[in-house]
């Protein structure tokens, strides 16, 4: 049998063991709390600019029954194509002349003698110039062109219009990013001021992704657009002091 001293003293021991344990526990969870005390923010930077390059591929076709004569047209659409855009003032080393290229219908694996014309001839000449303004000029400016019989139109990527690019990203890039920061750090400084907090130092930061839209509204760029639009949403994480 127990003595009722030692009873006392085991329920004591006990009760204290309870006591640093709840203790712990608690300044645990206090700990937890003050380490978690963050806010995290999105910064939204929004920006319009200029096309700084442009593809213009000016695809024209052929057809007919005899070889050389195909070829023959397809030779002067080219001299009348590259003639155009010298006269629009593009220099040799903006123009590229693709080989023309002319095909038997009738040797082909599945062709027949019920093609109308038994042979297809195409050829391109691409603009490739960083003078965005006057290469959209000129593709609205081909009327001679069509006047003197070139059958304009191809196939494949910016056979429709100019292609308009944006190769200096990294220029504008880094003025963007900048901008979504200091939106960010507004709206953190002034969330902690409405809780009474202060803002303490930048725990985690994930820049996003830009992305490149046509700036008449489309939600992705096809490249018709001579103005870009670009969006960030950065994501950061600041300390509450």
């Amino acid at each position: 049998m127990t003595h009722p001293l030692t009873r006392l003293l085991a329920a004591a021991l006990v009760g204290a063991g309870v006591a640093v344990a709840g203790l712990a526990v608690s300044h645990g969870l206090e700990r937890f709390r003050l380490a978690d005390r963050s806010v995290t923010v999105k910064g939204l930077a929004e920006k319009n600019v200029e096309s700084d390059f442009a593809v213009w591929t000016l695809g024209f076709r052929r057809g007919g029954n005899a070889f050389d004569a195909v070829q023959k047209a397809l030779a002067g659409d080219r001299d009348a194509v590259v003639g155009f855009l010298k006269q629009r003032g593009f220099k040799d080393e903006e123009i590229e002349v693709r080989p023309l290229g002319v095909q038997d219908l009738f040797a082909r694996e599945y062709g027949s003698g019920n093609q109308p014309l038994r042979f297809n001839g195409t050829g391109q000449v691409i603009v490739k110039s960083p003078r965005v303004a006057e290469v959209q000029a000129a593709a609205l400016a081909v009327d001679p062109l069509i006047q003197a019989g070139v059958q304009l139109g191809g196939e494949g990527p910016g056979s429709g219009g100019p292609q308009f690019q944006l190769r200096g990203f990294n220029d504008v890039k880094a003025p963007l990013l900048a901008e979504a920061t200091r939106n960010a750090r507004e709206q953190a400084e002034k969330f902690a001021a409405e809780a009474g907090a202060q803002l303490g130092a930048l725990k985690s930061a994930n820049q996003g992704v830009i992305q490149i839209s046509g700036a008449a509204g489309s939600d992705y760029d096809d490249g018709s657009s001579r103005e870009k639009r670009l969006r960030v949403v950065s994501t950061f994480v600041y300390e509450l002091r």
